[in-house]
């Protein structure tokens, strides 16, 4: 056991849905083209003037609402003051005295059990620009300026990178089931700063904290932190106390290390003060209300009703509520009357292995519930066997057409146990030698017999009344 532990906080930033961006009616839509969604306002032309976007701000509740957070009586922004080249103003318009959320928590499931991570804020702000780096030059794409941007900042109370990335991943889900962003990592959606630092086991005080910026996956974060673990642990062992220092990292994807920026002696100064030009809001007690009632089911909430209440494993559970559009699918499938553990089944084997070798989303799946029952009906009603249903599952995706149109009397499962039996009789008639090596006891020989009755009726014959015959016959 180390006579180190390590103490984590995140700054997760998430991008939200809207037609328009936080502080003009610019696009907000991803768009691969640079600098196709721009406004004179992202911009800073000289005599623009911000409009705060109401869904944003409706957004940013509903979130503060959901991690426990209090939110306060009056809305309003600071402006944070620094050049950089993505930053067009030269200050940004963000929360810093009043944030939309303070003092929150979120509880998540680890592999060690419930775990409750301290939110120390949520807060709205603008996007930067972005820039690309190459070897002769920096291009700025300006698409993503004054994109609603949301900033969580946890409390230094993670423990390890395996719990650092269960809330990403529990965050990245309410996100979705709120519907307030897509949390696409590939659309640059959701990004992270780690804040890492490792101090003794006994120890009362915080270790010197390094943060890596800008993280932009999660299993970046994963790696993040194991190597800042690892290298700040030996540095300590090594007694080189005086090479771990309060800096800035980043993340180099390449080697899987994180890379020195620069030296972070005390906080910048950002000068903020109240933004001028966006008016002090009142938040009104109903609308809070309003808010408050609009929190969906949430995935944990969904989980703990599909193993109590649908009798499903963890395991499957886990899995389903992984994505929300799995669970709206598994739900829909529940409510047209498809057994629980029938349509998970279904789900997370033959759909998302589909799925995923197709590499298309679960909305775009051409089977939905009503016509995923037609084969479960099929084979429930002894129609076709699992085999026959499989075959026609992935039929209806190749041709994409209706599973009812390959369940017909050419293809249905062979019930009658007269027509069977005249089957079976004749097979063991024609191998009557291994008849005798399977009285010997070469009880295998037992598959062989079934084997060939499904080769002589194209894989037609009832498995269950095949077996019951042999066993009688032989």
């Amino acid at each position: 056991m180390s006579k180190y532990k390590a103490v984590i906080g995140l700054e997760m930033h998430c991008e939200l849905k809207s037609n328009s961006k936080v502080f003009s009616e610019g696009k907000n839509t991803y768009n691969e083209i640079p600098n196709s969604n721009v406004n004179p306002v992202d911009m800073a032309f000289p005599g623009t003037l911000p409009v705060l976007n109401k869904k944003s701000v409706y957004q940013a509740i509903l979130m503060a609402l959901v991690l426990n957070c209090k939110v306060p009586s009056y809305l309003y922004f600071d402006r944070k003051n620094y050049y950089y080249p993505d930053l067009p103003k030269g200050f940004q318009i963000t929360q810093m005295h009043a944030p939309i959320g303070t003092n929150g928590y979120l509880i998540i499931d680890t592999d060690k059990g419930e775990k409750k991570v301290l939110i120390h804020d949520i807060h709205l702000e603008e996007d930067t620009a972005s820039l690309d780096h190459y070897s002769d030059a920096s291009l700025i794409n300006y698409n993503r300026a004054g994109v609603p941007l949301l900033e969580l900042v946890t409390e230094p109370c993670l423990a390890s990178a395996e719990e650092a990335v269960a809330f990403l991943e529990e965050m990245r889900r309410i996100y979705q089931y709120c519907d307030v962003s897509e949390a696409d990592t590939k659309k640059g959606q959701i990004r992270c700063d780690v804040n890492v630092s490792i101090m003794d086991q006994d120890a009362q005080e915080l270790g010197t904290k390094v943060e890596v910026k800008n993280v932009n996956t999660i299993a970046n974060v994963f790696e993040t932190i194991n190597y800042e673990i690892k290298r700040q642990t030996e540095l300590k062992e090594a007694g080189r106390y005086d090479e771990v220092k309060q800096e800035t990292r980043r993340f180099d994807e390449e080697t899987g290390t994180t890379i020195k920026m620069r030296d972070k002696q005390d906080a910048i100064d950002y000068k903020y003060f109240v933004e001028p030009n966006i008016p002090k809001y009142k938040i009104a007690e109903e609308w809070l209300s309003t808010i408050q009632n609009s929190i969906p089911n949430l995935p944990r909430d969904r989980k703990k009703e599909y193993i109590n209440e649908y009798g499903l494993s963890e395991y499957d559970a886990n899995i389903i509520i992984k994505d929300k559009d799995y669970a709206n699918y598994f739900e829909e499938c529940v409510k047209i009357g498809i057994v629980p553990k029938t349509a998970a089944n279904w789900l997370t084997v033959s759909i998302i292995g589909y799925l995923n070798k197709e590499d298309c989303q679960i909305k775009d799946f051409y089977l939905t519930p009503v016509l995923l029952s037609q084969i479960i009906t099929a084979i429930n009603d002894s129609t076709i066997s699992t085999k026959q249903a499989k075959e026609i599952f992935n039929k209806s995706l190749t041709e994409l057409k209706e599973p009812n149109t390959y369940i017909n009397k050419d293809n249905a499962q062979i019930n009658d146990k007269k027509e069977l039996e005249e089957i079976i009789i004749t097979i063991l008639n024609n191998n009557p030698s291994q008849i005798e090596a399977y009285k010997n006891g070469r009880s295998n020989l037992f598959d062989y017999f079934v084997g060939q009755v499904m080769k002589e009726t194209k894989g037609k014959a009832n498995p269950n009344l095949t077996k019951e015959i042999l066993k009688e016959k032989l």
